[in-house]
C-alpha cells in the first residue's frame, strides 16, 4: 500500500515540480481578471469568485480525478446563478452552491462518469472549437473603443508569446509575456485598461462561514432547480475538458472520482463564501501548454491567485489587460481544431453536421451545456438511422410452397422495426411461416411489438407460425414482454 501511495506521489505531484510551479503561476495570472469578470456576470461581488477559484483549484489538486487540470469559477456556471443571485440574493447562491456538491457527489457515487462513453468525437471537436470561439468573442470588449496602444500591446504579447519559444523553453512564453507588457505599462506610465480597473481585489483571508437561510422545504424548492442546473452543466464541462486533456497530454483520468472531486470543492466553496465552479478548459490549456503535467500545478494555481490577490493586489492589480488578452488568444489559436475545418469535406457528413450543430448551438446560446446536449442528440439520431439500415430479411419456399422461410439478419429496434413489420408478406396463402433470426438482436419493446404483429398477423391469417433462433437476450425480453402465445393474443391485434 505505502509503495502504490509513494508511486502516485511521485508520479502526481514530484515528477515535474519546476513545470508545475511556473504553469500554476502563469494560471493563477490568467485567472484573476476571469474570476472578478464571472463574479461581475454572476451580480455577486469580486471575491466570491476569487475566493471561488483559490478554495475549487486548491480542493480539486487533491480530490479530482485528473491531474493537471483547473477548476475554478467559470462563465457557464455564473450564467445560470444570475437570475437566482437577482430574486433571492447571496446566500442563496452559497446554498445552492452547497446543494450543487452534494449533486456531484452522488453522481461520482453513481458512476455518472461513465456516460461520457456516449459523447462521440464529433461533438468533443464542435465543445472544444466552439468554447474556442467563445473564448476569442470574451476578449472583443478589451478590443473594441481602445486607442492604437492596446492594440500595440497586444500585439507585442502575441509577439512575445510565439517568438519567445525559439530563443528558450525554460521560462513559460506567456509569464515573459506578462511581466515584460506590466513592466513596459509601468515604466511609461501608459492610459491603458488593467486589471485593477476590473474591480476591488480582496484584502483579506477568507473565513469560514455557513449560509445564514433556515433549512426549510421552501427553501429547498428555491434552490433545488438551480443547483441541478449547476451540477449538470458543471460535471458536463469538466467531462469534456478532462477527456481534451486526457488528448493532450496522453494520459488517463478517473471521470467518477473527478465528479466526486468536483462537488467536495464546490462544497468547499460555498462554506468560505464562494460561488459554484468547475473544470476551465481555457486555464487547463494554458497549464499544459506551459508545461504544467501534475496535481502540483492546480495547486500552485489555486494558492498563487490568493497570494497574489491579498498580499500582492497592488502589484496585479497594474497587469495591463492587454497582456492577459493575448494570452487568451493564444488559448483560442490553440483550443481550435484546425484540422477539422480542413477535413470537412472528407470526414462522412454526418460527424461534419454533429460537429458544426454543437459549434453553432454553443456559440449562439453561450451554453456550453445545450451545445453539447444538441450534438450528442444529434449524433445519436444519424446513429440509429445508420445502425437502422442495417437490416436485411429474405424470403424462400419449402414443402412444396405451402411454407414460407423468413431469414432476418440485423438490428430491430424502434429505428428499424417499421422495416422489419413491412418485410413481410401477410396477403401470402400460405399454411406455415417459419421466422429464423439467428442473425438478429431484438432490442427494446418496440422491436418486441414489431415481432408480435408480424406473429399475429400470420396467425390471423390461419397460418401456424415459428420463431427461430432467438438469442438469450432477445429470447428474455420476448418472453417477458411479447403478447405472442399468450391466451387471446390473436384478439388482442387490431384490426
Amino acid at each position: 500500500m505505502s509503495g502504490a501511495f509513494l508511486a502516485s506521489l511521485r508520479r502526481d505531484w514530484l515528477s515535474n515540480v519546476r513545470g508545475d510551479l511556473l504553469a500554476g503561476l502563469v494560471v493563477a495570472l490568467a485567472l484573476i481578471p476571469e474570476a472578478i469578470a464571472f463574479s461581475i456576470i454572476a451580480g455577486v461581488d469580486p471575491k466570491v469568485g476569487l475566493y471561488a477559484s483559490f478554495c475549487i483549484a486548491v480542493v480539486i489538486a487533491f480530490a479530482g480525478g485528473r491531474p493537471g487540470m483547473i477548476s475554478a469559477a467559470t462563465g457557464a456556471m455564473a450564467l445560470v446563478m444570475v437570475t437566482l443571485v437577482k430574486d433571492h440574493g447571496l446566500q442563496y447562491l452559497l446554498a445552492a452552491t452547497l446543494l450543487t456538491g452534494v449533486l456531484q457527489i452522488l453522481a461520482g457515487v453513481f458512476r455518472l462518469g461513465m456516460l461520457m462513453r456516449f459523447v462521440s468525437r464529433s461533438v468533443i471537436t464542435g465543445f472544444v472549437n466552439a468554447l474556442a470561439i467563445l473564448i476569442f468573442m470574451a476578449q472583443l470588449p478589451e478590443l473594441t473603443n481602445v486607442s492604437w496602444v492596446v492594440y500595440a500591446m497586444t500585439a507585442a504579447g502575441l509577439a512575445i508569446i510565439y517568438g519567445f519559444p525559439y530563443l528558450t523553453r525554460a521560462i513559460p512564453s506567456p509569464l515573459v509575456t506578462i511581466v515584460v507588457l506590466t513592466g513596459v505599462a509601468v515604466a511609461l506610465g501608459l492610459d491603458i485598461r488593467t486589471v485593477g480597473d476590473m474591480g476591488a481585489l480582496p484584502d483579506s483571508l477568507p473565513v469560514f462561514l455557513l449560509p445564514g437561510l433556515p433549512l426549510t422545504l421552501e427553501t429547498l424548492k428555491i434552490i433545488l432547480p438551480y443547483a441541478a442546473t449547476l451540477a449538470v452543466v458543471g460535471l458536463l464541462e469538466s467531462m469534456m475538458t478532462a477527456s481534451i486533456v486526457d488528448e493532450l497530454t496522453d494520459t488517463p483520468s478517473n471521470k467518477n472520482r473527478e465528479c466526486m472531486g468536483q462537488g467536495v470543492a464546490n462544497i468547499a466553496s460555498g462554506l468560505i463564501g464562494g460561488m459554484a465552479g468547475c473544470a476551465m478548459i481555457g486555464q487547463s490549456v494554458i497549464n499544459v501548454k506551459s508545461g504544467g503535467r501534475g496535481r502540483l500545478s492546480t495547486l500552485c494555481a489555486g494558492v498563487f491567485l490568493l497570494l497574489m490577490v491579498v498580499f500582492m493586489g497592488g502589484w496585479v492589480a497594474r497587469i495591463p489587460m492587454a497582456a492577459l488578452v493575448a494570452v487568451m488568444i493564444m488559448v483560442s489559436i490553440g483550443t481550435f481544431s484546425w484540422d477539422s475545418v480542413r477535413k470537412l469535406r472528407t470526414h462522412p457528413p454526418t460527424s461534419s453536421v454533429v460537429m458544426v450543430a454543437t459549434v453553432v448551438v454553443t456559440v449562439f446560446t453561450h451554453d456550453l451545456a445545450r451545445g453539447v446536449l444538441v450534438g450528442v442528440l444529434v449524433s445519436s439520431l444519424f446513429f440509429a438511422h445508420k445502425v437502422g439500415r442495417f437490416l436485411r430479411i429474405d424470403r424462400s419456399s419449402g414443402d412444396g410452397g405451402r411454407e414460407r422461410v423468413y431469414s432476418v439478419a440485423g438490428q430491430v429496434f424502434f429505428a428499424s422495426s417499421d422495416a422489419f413489420i413491412a418485410a413481410f408478406d401477410f396477403g401470402e396463402a400460405v399454411q406455415r411461416v417459419r421466422i429464423d433470426v439467428s442473425r438478429a438482436h431484438f432490442w427494446d419493446l418496440t422491436a418486441v411489438s414489431a415481432l408480435d404483429k408480424v406473429v399475429l398477423k400470420f396467425k390471423r391469417e390461419g397460418a401456424e407460425v415459428e420463431v427461430v433462433g432467438l438469442n438469450d437476450a432477445s429470447a428474455m425480453l420476448v418472453d417477458r414482454f411479447g403478447a405472442q402465445g399468450k391466451p387471446g393474443a390473436v384478439e388482442q391485434l387490431p384490426h
